[in-house]
């Protein structure tokens, strides 16, 4: 998995959004307005950062070698993948919406109805 499929993988979520907050060097996935992935866009090995459950976060990182504590994030809730292909696709693709579904969860119920998620 490279950066561009993580991209469009997080794209296609319901009601994400793509913004730059920090400089053209890194692209900022949100839904309502909360960070769920960041994906540097350039460097070597490519990455994403995703938020996770504390528990699950030890456990992945137990787990997977290109799985680490976020870097420049709160080590306790995010975590770095390295997209250099210790980690399966598929298993980019559960933690992508794993980081998505966490911080749907934690929106306001307003929030979640106007913005047409769960």
């Amino acid at each position: 998995m490279t950066r561009d499929d993580v991209l469009a993988v997080c794209l296609a979520l319901p009601a994400a959004e793509e913004t730059y907050p920090f400089g053209d060097e890194v692209a900022v996935l949100k839904v309502g307005g909360k960070m769920f992935a960041l994906v540097p866009l350039s460097g070597e090995p490519e990455s994403v950062n995703l938020k996770c459950d504390p528990a699950r976060a030890l456990e992945l990182r137990d787990a997977y070698s290109g799985i680490r504590p976020g870097y420049h994030q709160n080590k306790k809730h995010w975590n770095t993948v390295v997209l250099d292909g210790s980690v399966e696709d598929d298993v980019v693709r559960g933690l992508i919406t794993d980081s998505y579904d966490l911080v749907v969860s934690a929106l306001p119920r307003a929030i979640r109805a106007e913005l047409g998620v769960h």
